[in-house]
């Protein structure tokens, strides 16, 4: 059966969560219109790795960043509540 591309969807990048890493993972690749067999080659990684991170399940470092580099993202480390201000004012939430 011929893989299909996943559908892109908005993930918020104030991610708390493994699962919330792997649904911006995800949609990176959607967006690249990347199969997960084409994106896994790009990241130099394999196809299994790529599908563990996009479903939430933790990978090594240096994978996980090799990953990232290769879909156009970056991570970065912020105080927790520099990151909600962050959040707050790229979606015009106002702050209390």
């Amino acid at each position: 059966m011929p893989r299909t591309l996943p559908t892109a969807v908005d993930a918020s990048p104030h991610v708390k969560t493994l699962a919330e890493l792997g649904t911006v993972v995800r949609s990176a690749r959607a967006r690249a219109r990347l199969r997960i067999d084409d994106a896994a080659q790009l990241a130099g990684v394999s196809a299994d790795l790529l599908s563990r991170l996009e479903h939430g399940k933790p990978v090594t470092t240096d994978k996980l960043l090799a990953v990232l580099s290769s879909l156009g993202l970056t991570m970065l480390l912020v105080d927790a509540v520099e990151a909600q201000q962050m959040v707050r004012s790229a979606t015009g939430t106002k702050t209390e």
